[in-house]
């Protein structure tokens, strides 16, 4: 890559799966970055115009053309520059291809000129781990000459310390990615597609007065299919505890289980007052998934004998935040959505403002439980308490996860010059 670029900003994509895939298509749109070096660790079929043919199609989002340009626009012009390097031009952006090592303490990032790598690979998840770690450790990567390593999915630390919390982040683009701090963080986790849209979609509520007060909340996420999942049923490996995930995606609704609420509470400490359980329900679609948020709110009835919060409290607080600091990230549509209209759509979480729906009701607590208190009353004692389920639409692969990683890693670089 030296030879063709100088001293410019590389970014540095490890792995060529879907989110690495995906993510090399909205640098290629954004432009923050001179070039990319992408390490595949192999050889993809026979030849290098093997691994093109796979970087230029999607079975999901169409060609890399279609992509680019649109079904009226021109033809994406991807050009092999020196094959014996690995070196490729897409519309003369230069993408350097990197075939040989696997293990991330062996991938020379720093005669590359790479600073920002994204670990797409979803193998390295433990920033603890030694960089010797036989099968490899995230850490190796900052041996290899980065400087600041974006992991594409929840960290998973077997030893969780408070040093490792402050050391290795888990930030959310327009959450909390403020918090970045370039002299310590050097290992980053960019949390998962349900906990980024998650994350939007419970933001405006918990910085609102009125639904600032949660008791408890709770959320479905009703999931496309991911790679992990067996295409037809197979053999479980040994030690699985979930035989669900070996029966056949192409068939079956299968429930499953997320960590979505347990990284929230490291992007959104106020979580951790109140509880949160959430699941996740496997359908067969390729992208585009559904948030099913239900949350119950300690209310309060207000001068016309009125909940303070109801239906049209909760879309106008919607409608705000989508106008407000979290235009672009956050969208309200009264529209009547399916799934396949949010496809590509590049905003975190699209509320779903037809589907927000409210009760209130009353906890009734007798004068005499009141009187162990210490509360004399005569008459018991009505707390309104509103329940509210709300729905909110996320494409899981490009527009709600990779264009906030895309965005949050831009920040990163941006902040570590």
């Amino acid at each position: 890559m030296r030879n063709v670029i100088n001293e410019k900003k590389l970014l540095g994509i490890n792995g060529l799966g879907r989110i690495g895939k995906l993510t090399l298509w909205y640098h290629l749109i954004s432009g923050k970055f001179d070039g990319i070096v992408i390490n595949v660790g192999r050889m993809v079929g026979k030849s290098l115009e093997n691994l093109i043919h796979t970087i230029s199609t999607d079975s999901t989002y169409g060609s890399l053309s279609h992509f680019m340009h649109g079904h009226a626009g021109g033809a994406c012009k991807i050009e092999i520059i020196d094959p014996e390097e690995g070196l490729v031009a897409i519309n003369q952006f230069p993408v350097k291809i990197l075939c040989k090592e696997r293990n991330p303490k062996n991938i020379n990032w720093r005669e590359h000129g790479v600073k920002i790598v994204v670990d797409c690979t979803g193998k390295f998840l433990d920033p603890t781990l030694p960089i010797n770690d036989p099968k490899g450790s995230i850490a190796g990567h900052l041996t290899a000459g980065a400087q600041k390593v974006i992991v594409s999915a929840p960290f998973k630390i077997k030893e969780i310390v408070k040093e490792c919390e402050e050391n290795y982040p888990t930030l959310i683009y327009g959450i909390n990615h403020t918090c970045f701090n370039p002299l310590t963080h050097n290992i980053i986790s960019a949390a998962s597609c349900t906990t980024t849209g998650l994350a939007h979609m419970i933001k405006p509520l918990l910085e609102n007065k009125e639904t600032s007060e949660i008791l408890t909340a709770s959320m479905s996420t009703v999931h496309a299919a991911t790679n992990t999942q067996s295409v037809l049923d197979s053999v479980p490996s040994t030690g699985t505890s979930d035989l669900r995930k070996n029966r056949s995606v192409l068939n079956n609704i299968i429930l499953s289980s997320t960590g979505a609420a347990k990284t929230l509470e490291k992007v959104i400490p106020q979580i951790d007052h109140f509880g949160f359980m959430a699941d996740s329900i496997r359908i067969p679609t390729n992208t585009v998934s559904l948030i099913a948020l239900n949350i119950t709110f300690s209310s309060r009835i207000n001068e016309d004998g009125l909940p303070s919060i109801d239906a049209d409290n909760i879309k106008e607080i919607y409608r705000m935040a989508a106008n407000g600091e979290q235009k672009g990230l956050l969208c309200f549509s009264t529209c009547q959505n399916v799934s396949s209209d949010l496809l590509g759509y590049p905003a975190a979480i699209m509320i779903e403002g037809n589907e927000i729906h409210t009760r209130t009701g009353f906890l009734n607590i007798p004068s005499d439980a009141l009187s162990m208190l210490g509360i004399n009353s005569m008459k018991e004692v009505k707390i309104p308490v509103t329940h509210a389920k709300i729905m909110g639409w996320y494409d899981n692969e490009y527009g709600s996860y990779v264009n906030c990683l895309g965005k949050l890693t831009e920040y990163i670089a941006s902040h570590n010059e």
